[in-house]
């Protein structure tokens, strides 16, 4: 299976704490990757890391057989790779359609376009057809012309996930997707990661931890503990790992 992430001997440090110590890990094209650890493990940092936010200090980080090491979060945005908050935040104003078609990414009008109708109102057809297409997938169609602000937590997470599609990502890095969430929504939002990855090809890494219910739709596991990769797996063999029950009960 080919490698949509790959992180070579990173390091990063901030002072005198070493957040990531020698971190080397693959996340597979078209999988679900949860990516666990105790409090402080360096999850966080590492995401930031692949996603342009941080620099490591040294070390390597490649997307798809490019090397992305040290690119500007923009630039890692555009080759397809997005962390959903790179997305800009929500309109609350705005409808569900509006928030989903704004973030398709397009040169601007133009001052002259703006003034012939006939150049710009088949575009604005289309991006709205396939935002409708993708509130379906992810499960917001009956909310399209509601404003953003009366959204649950769960469904402004969808959103997020909706407008990332609409940017044209290939690979989404979410980070605590069901913080809060009910366990309803919580398993609703999982099942349609999971559609998007078997009819979409997408590829998720994922920070979380209610790992009750993100393990049951999960291909991998990677496990972080004290800034340094642990160990890496299917959920079973993780779970049962007694590394991994060490590092996460201080043992």
């Amino acid at each position: 299976m080919a490698s949509a992430i790959t992180v070579q001997h990173v390091y990063k440090s901030f002072g005198n704490l070493k957040a990531l110590h020698d971190v080397s890990l693959t996340v597979d094209e078209r999988t679900i990757t949860i990516l666990m650890g105790p409090n402080g493990a360096g999850k966080t940092t590492l995401i930031n890391v692949i996603s342009g936010f941080y620099e490591p200090d040294s070390g390597t980080v490649i997307y798809k057989g490019k090397a992305i090491t040290g690119l500007q979060p923009y630039k890692v945005y555009d080759e397809g790779l997005v962390r959903t908050f790179q997305i800009p935040a929500l309109f609350p104003k705005l409808t569900v359609l509006e928030n989903i078609m704004v973030a398709r990414r397009e040169k601007g009008e133009g001052f002259v376009r703006s003034l012939f109708k006939n150049l710009w109102i088949d575009d604005e057809r289309k991006t709205a057809e396939e935002a409708f297409k993708i509130l379906e997938i992810v499960g917001l169609t009956q909310m399209w012309d509601q404003p953003a602000s009366v959204l649950s937590g769960g469904q402004m997470k969808l959103l997020e996930i909706g407008r990332a599609l609409m940017s044209g990502a290939q690979t989404i890095l979410l980070d605590e997707p069901i913080s809060g969430v009910n366990p309803k929504l919580a398993h609703d939002i999982f099942a349609k990661l999971v559609k998007l990855r078997d009819n979409y090809g997408i590829t998720f890494f994922i920070i979380e931890h209610r790992l009750d219910i993100a393990l049951g739709y999960v291909d991998k596991v990677v496990v972080m503990a004290y800034g340094k990769f642990l160990t890496s797996g299917s959920p079973q063999e993780v779970t049962s790992d007694k590394r991994v029950i060490d590092a996460y009960l201080g043992g």
